[in-house]
């Protein structure tokens, strides 16, 4: 596989299309301040074209140019009334089955920790 080397070619996709005068901007050595300002990074000239005239006019849209809705969306429902007390009631159980839970399980590996220590020391 062969590369072509670096060069005028390899920057044709990217070069600036001609100014007017034969010269273009990707040339260096002929490379000239645009024609209405400074050089690049500075601000053109107050008044100068730079040939872009600028986004087109926005025109408003018609008075009726939506369609007319037909359907009407129903309203949203109402929920079903909650039973705070119950709700408080099942989140403690649920809370101390979790503690319980994690009790034992602590419980657990204390005595599995205790005979791994013992095992190691006699």
């Amino acid at each position: 596989m062969t590369t072509s080397p670096p060069g005028p070619a390899s920057d044709e996709p990217w070069r600036r299309p001609d100014t007017g005068d034969g010269a273009t901007s990707g040339d260096p050595a002929q490379r000239h301040p645009a024609p209405g300002g400074g050089g690049p990074g500075q601000p053109p000239a107050a008044g100068a074209s730079d040939g872009y005239p600028g986004p087109p006019p926005t025109i408003a849209p018609p008075a009726g140019w939506r369609p007319p809705v037909h359907l009407q969306a129903l309203p949203p429902r109402q929920l079903p009334a909650q039973d705070m007390a119950a709700l408080d009631a099942r989140e403690q159980r649920a809370q101390r089955l979790t503690w319980g839970v994690g009790a034992v399980a602590g419980a657990v590996l204390m005595v599995l920790v205790c005979l791994l220590c013992t095992r190691a020391l006699f």
